[in-house]
């Protein structure tokens, strides 16, 4: 794909998706400025994960074949989760709830991603990085969904942490390091391998956190069953 193709699908992404973020605040004007980017989120999480698994060469093994040519659709989802990635980055800045840790993730997939599209390669490990960081994308925004819509501290809000914490778990602390030593193994740019390392780091940072955070729930929840 010629570059200014490339150019065009990122740009073209970061204006939809801004559309929708402007539509979504339309439609629920009396919901917080979050409400709103995580519902235009939840969307993205589930076009990635359909456009990713679309997009596999090679079922018998979904990450192969290994630092190869990016297909046509493997372009096309990775530019979609650009566009997305650096719409949300501006979101972010706008709400002035900058965290450092959500930060840093959004610069290491922008940086990951934007080499991917800019090499052509590493197209089957690229796309398999995206299934693995956005299946678990619906409930974590769920989970804060329900928080706004008055469901705190409820059996619902508690099944969609445990659910969060399970799918995040299998996907970035089972698949991912798997995804990870054959991006650093196979003959990927040393930007790509330096992405995919610092993407790891990042989830595992996170896995600490929500498992924190699942611990303290059941056991808030256990004191107040005994009072």
């Amino acid at each position: 794909m010629e570059d200014y193709a490339k150019v065009y699908l990122v740009v073209s992404r970061v204006i939809y998706w801004t559309i929708a973020f402007l539509l979504t605040r339309m439609m629920f004007k009396k919901r917080s400025f979050d409400f709103c980017n995580r519902i235009v989120s939840t969307i993205h999480a589930l076009f990635a994960v359909f456009l990713s698994l679309k997009s596999v060469q090679d079922w018998s093994c979904p990450v192969c074949p290994l630092a190869s040519t990016s297909s046509p659709l493997q372009i096309k989802a990775l530019g979609v989760s650009l566009g997305y990635l650096i719409y949300d980055l501006v979101c972010c800045l706008f709400d002035k709830k900058i965290k450092i840790d959500n930060s840093v993730h959004h610069l290491v997939s922008i940086v990951g991603i934007g080499a991917g599209l800019a090499y052509e390669k590493c197209g089957s490990e690229m796309v398999a990085a995206l299934w693995i960081t956005e299946i678990s994308s619906p409930f974590l925004h769920l989970r804060e969904l329900l928080k706004e819509l008055g469901y705190k501290d409820t059996d619902l809000n508690l099944a969609s942490d445990v659910l969060f914490a399970v799918i995040f778990t299998l996907a970035r602390m089972c698949f991912g390091p798997y995804l990870c030593y054959v991006t650093l193994s196979a003959a990927n740019p040393v930007l790509i391998k330096a992405m995919a390392l610092g993407l790891q780091l990042v989830s595992a940072f996170w896995f600490y956190k929500i498992a924190k955070m699942v611990k303290y729930k059941f056991i808030k929840r256990s004191k107040a069953k005994a009072n």
